[in-house]
């Protein structure tokens, strides 16, 4: 839930169709009045009507959907049970969103059912133990909140009972659906009763998500929760770059354009939480103040980090956009994503935090030239210029630390601040060498004591293919191979420092590309940018993976994963154990 300015019609929550339980849960944490899409949806939900909402990140979804469940849980369910099947299911795309809707239920339904016996929330995602998740739901739980693999591979063991299912909500839907999640989505929702209530959720509306809705949804509420205009007069300005970098040297790159760009207050947005920590140490290293907030942190920690963001104390926030629901950063002056957006809502909604009021904001996307026409739909959606270019060179950064350095130097000279004993150690050194070259040693000692990095890597140059008719087009990833994804080259050694694992199905089976990402990005540790090139033969696929995770994802994987709602065994291919450079 967020505070925001509230429509005068707008009630209150003791106004809302909740039991005392809930409506103290929701005092206890301050709001007294819903948001838009929670006083839309919450009272059609207690009466068991399906429902489909549209509604951007950050608007209060997860209290207008888990409010309800809530409610009538404790209407059918009056006391918790001993070996109850799930009331409720609500699917997520991350583990990452999975946890924080957990916590958030949790949170609503802590005194439920009397005083210190609250709702059991169970959250199962691929990349932990099946073990104590198979505990919980033998034990008994209320509420499930899932990734759909892991849904699908529980529920194929026998331990996730759906037949039973009151409720069941799609959380982030169109996000599943750009991870591959669809057909698992389909065989869990085939595994439900007729009469469960279905309830749908996803920031945007393309065609696939109308035509889950009208498969799945009985005659639904639809509720749309349009994004706020920009007051007139204050239009957002945003200057939008993206800077061309092949996928392996990403983080290199932020660096470097983080030093060009030099931030007042930034968010850097990653895909997952290894990729927050990750980048985070290659920046703090580089010399720049940033910090990482991510799901993994408590809300005290979180609000810390936030506060020294917005005091000036740091001056870069790394985050997942999980992590950065709700934040309102007055003093932010760039947006930098990490990664492409997945959709171009995402874009559009990660650079809304810039530009407001009038004031100038600047949006940063490190692209690989695979990814060039996920921008161009964003140009399409907004009707504004992305500028591409390439990463600064080491020479443009020696060049800019210089110019930086003349100014600070001509800013001591006009302050007429007294040096004389400065003076007077300039001039015995002259008595015995040059002024320039005292000059160039002061510079140099100046530059070596801020810690400025020597950049000696050597960041590829890539520019944007052409298309067929000549213009600049995103068709291929150089570092893709001469297919791509999904391409039937032939045996060929993996790429330096990558490894090939084996997946027993492929084109016999429906198995696409993006099914084994989504598999793997959301079982294991992985994240899609992690993923190199995949085959996809009759029987089979091959898929690319960097050699020094290789033994972590094939422990999270268990030796197996859920593809096309089956299971599909993962080993190292035989062929090739290794590729080291």
């Amino acid at each position: 839930m967020t505070h925001t300015e509230l429509p005068l019609d707008l009630p209150a929550f003791t106004d809302l169709p909740l039991r005392p339980e809930l409506l103290a849960a929701v005092a206890e944490l301050g709001y007294t009045h819903p948001s838009p899409i929670q006083a839309e949806a919450i009272p059609s939900l207690v009466e068991g009507r399906d429902l489909l909402g549209q509604a951007a990140t950050g608007t209060g979804k997860t209290a207008a959907f888990a409010l309800p469940m809530l409610e009538r849980l404790a209407d059918q369910r009056p006391a918790p049970g001993r070996g109850d099947a799930p009331f409720g299911l609500v699917l997520a795309p991350t583990r990452e969103l999975a946890l924080q809707v957990s916590e958030a239920i949790t949170r609503y339904g802590a005194q439920l059912f009397g005083r210190g016996l609250g709702a059991r929330v169970l959250t199962v995602y691929g990349g932990a133990p099946v073990g104590p998740q198979l505990k919980g739901l033998h034990t008994g739980v209320d509420v499930v909140v899932a990734t759909p693999g892991r849904a699908i591979d529980l529920m194929n063991r026998g331990a996730l009972r759906l037949d039973g299912l009151e409720t069941v909500v799609l959380d982030e839907a169109d996000e599943m659906l750009d991870m591959g999640f669809v057909e698992d989505i389909e065989t869990l929702l085939d595994a439900t009763p007729d009469t469960r209530q279905a309830v749908l959720f996803s920031a945007t509306m393309p065609r696939r998500i109308s035509d889950l809705a009208q498969r799945y949804l009985r005659e639904p509420v639809t509720v749309r929760i349009a994004r706020e205009e920009a007051v007139e007069g204050e239009a957002p300005k945003v200057r939008q770059t993206a800077y061309l970098v092949p996928r392996s040297h990403t983080t290199a790159a932020l660096g470097r354009v983080l030093e060009a760009e030099r931030p007042t207050a930034a968010i850097v947005f990653c895909r997952t939480r290894l990729d927050v920590d990750s980048v985070t140490e290659t920046l703090t290293a580089r010399g720049l103040r940033a910090e990482a907030l991510h799901g993994g942190m408590d809300q005290e920690h979180r609000t810390r980090v936030v506060e020294r963001l917005r005091s000036g104390r740091t001056e870069l926030l790394v985050a997942t956009d999980v992590a950065a629901r709700g934040l309102d950063i007055d003093l932010l002056t760039h947006v930098v994503n990490h990664d492409v957006p997945q959709s171009s809502e995402a874009y559009v909604h990660r650079i809304g935090r810039v530009g407001r009021a009038g004031r100038e904001g600047v949006a940063i996307t490190l692209a690989p030239p695979s990814k060039l026409y996920a921008l161009r739909n964003v140009e399409r959606l907004t009707g504004q210029p992305i500028e591409t270019r390439p990463v600064p060179t080491a020479a443009d950064l020696r060049a800019a630390r210089l110019e930086r350095t003349r100014a600070a130097l001509a800013e001591q000279l006009l302050s007429g601040e007294d040096q004389d004993d400065v003076r007077g150690m300039l001039a015995g050194l002259a008595a015995e060498h040059d002024l320039l070259d005292i000059a160039t040693a002061a510079v140099a000692m100046m530059q070596a004591a801020a810690g400025s990095p020597d950049d000696g890597e050597d960041i590829p140059v890539v520019t944007a293919p052409r298309g067929r008719d000549g213009a600049r087009s995103g068709p291929r990833d150089d570092a893709r191979g001469p297919r791509g994804r999904g391409g039937a080259a032939g045996p060929r050694p993996p790429k330096a420092g990558m490894t090939r694992l084996f997946v027993n199905a492929g084109r016999a089976g429906g198995v696409r590309p993006q099914d084994i990402v989504g598999a793997l990005a959301n079982e294991s540790s992985l994240s899609g940018r992690d993923i190199g090139a995949i085959q996809i033969h009759e029987r089979h696929a091959l898929v690319e993976i960097p050699e020094h995770a290789a033994d972590g994802v094939l422990r999270d994987l268990r030796g197996s994963t859920t593809l096309k709602g089956r299971r599909a065994n993962v080993r190292r291919d035989r062929g090739f154990v290794g590729a080291r450079g």
